[in-house]
């Protein structure tokens, strides 16, 4: 597959997992995944873009490989 056929791919399998996310349990792991993301932003150590942003670059660096 391509890179780009890997993306829709991927897209593809986001969208059905957010469809059915109500019958998702998190994993025991998570809430601390998550309690340290909320410190860090806290602490303004993170950087955030727009989703559509991310994936542009995404997609940017995987051609550029």
């Amino acid at each position: 597959m391509t890179v780009p056929e890997k993306m829709e791919v991927m897209e593809r399998v986001w969208a059905s997992l957010r469809e059915n996310d109500k019958t998702l349990a998190s994993p025991a792991w998570h809430k601390g995944v998550l309690a340290a993301r909320k410190k860090s932003q806290a602490n303004g150590d993170d950087r955030f873009s727009e989703w559509a942003e991310a994936k542009d670059r995404i997609r940017s660096q995987a051609r550029a490989r």
